[in-house]
């Protein structure tokens, strides 16, 4: 009896005791540093930043595209019109997933997750799925050129991706030479 009470308020303490943050453990949050994406985009090279700011039009088809007011007013990328690399979170269910978007002569090149923190939905930060992204462009009515293929329980970490990448071609376009 004495020994089924001890478990307990062991148990009891443990809980009591840990961080709130230790639950995310528990959702498979991993990260993978902006800036080593960036060294494994452009290896060496110092690529050159810039910001496309969401104003009028853009703004409003940048919305279209999300299905929501984007939360932020500018996005910045690194490289140039023939390539480029952006980082942009977005909601999955309720937290923010970090992806990292490469274009090529506006098709994309690579789609990588960078940070996902939602409890379910994580497959999508693997290859199986991201490759599907590679050589996608945009057609005419702002939808990805073929179809993704969803995984099962995770609709709204692909939905996320898919705009992400949709919105990213978008933006790619209006960069100049």
């Amino acid at each position: 009896m004495i020994d089924k009470r001890i478990r307990y308020a062991v148990m009891l303490l443990a809980t009591l005791l840990l961080p709130p943050g230790t639950s995310s453990l528990a959702k498979g949050e991993y990260s993978t540093e902006p800036v080593l994406f960036l060294q494994q985009v452009f290896g060496n090279e110092n690529p050159q930043s810039g910001m496309v700011w969401l104003t009028g039009e853009k703004k409003q088809t940048a919305a279209a595209i999300l299905g929501h007011q984007p939360g932020f007013l500018r996005l910045r990328y690194w490289g140039d019109s023939s390539r480029s690399a952006w980082i942009v979170d977005e909601i999955g269910k309720t937290e923010p997933i970090t992806i990292g978007v490469v274009v090529k002569d506006n098709r994309i090149e690579e789609v990588k997750v960078l940070a996902f923190r939602e409890s379910r939905g994580w497959e999508i930060r693997h290859e199986f799925f991201t490759r599907q992204f590679n050589g996608i462009s945009l057609t005419a009515d702002r939808n990805l050129s073929q179809s993704i293929d969803g995984i099962s329980g995770a609709t709204l970490s692909v939905r996320a991706i898919n705009n992400v990448s949709r919105l990213v071609l978008y933006l790619s376009q209006s960069l100049v030479i």
